[in-house]
């Protein structure tokens, strides 16, 4: 790992990528939820609300996806591909259900754009693998880049990713889970 502290450059030394399934996080869920105008660092989460996610619900235009094992293996390996391919260092990376959480180094290259080519890779991927046969992505829009400025930080996020996710998933060679 890099040294401690803050780079002189200003640009973290890694950040914690998240993107979810499309329809498996809608606001007004009981975790709570981000909107444009709660979306600042440390701001809680906004509480729930079940009318507003049973009207979020209505707006779906496709089913919500749920990730089974031969998914989360395209997943893991785009990410793993698209890192090497570009030059990142990867740390960690975690395909659950619905959602997919990875550590990486991009060095000063946008976390915008980071994010946006590991979901489209993850996208391309179960597409080549045939377990994605649609026209429509299976992520929501956007997704979370925490910026990782510490050594002591990427180690946190690291166990997060590893450790944090809750009881270990089915092989990904399993037809089908539930």
């Amino acid at each position: 790992m890099k040294n401690e502290g803050w780079n002189e450059a200003g640009i973290p030394l890694a950040y914690l990528f998240t993107f979810r399934c499309y329809g498996t996080w809608l606001h007004g869920d009981e975790r709570g939820a981000v909107d444009r105008f709660n979306n600042k660092y440390e701001m809680p989460f906004l509480p729930p609300n079940n009318k507003w996610q049973r009207f979020v619900e209505s707006r779906l235009k496709y089913e919500p996806v749920k990730l089974n094992g031969r998914m989360r293996k395209s997943v893991e390996t785009a990410v793993e591909e698209t890192c090497q391919i570009r030059g990142w260092n990867i740390y960690a990376v975690n395909v659950r259900t619905n959602h997919c959480h990875s550590v990486v180094d991009i060095g000063n290259e946008s976390s915008k754009k980071a994010l946006n080519a590991l979901k489209a890779n993850a996208t391309r991927q179960m597409r080549e693998d045939g377990w994605w046969p649609f026209d429509h992505s299976p992520w929501a829009e956007k997704g979370s880049r925490r910026f990782l400025w510490t050594e002591k930080s990427i180690e946190m996020a690291i166990d997060y990713v590893v450790n944090g996710q809750g009881k270990p998933l089915p092989d990904f060679n399993c037809q089908d889970e539930q």
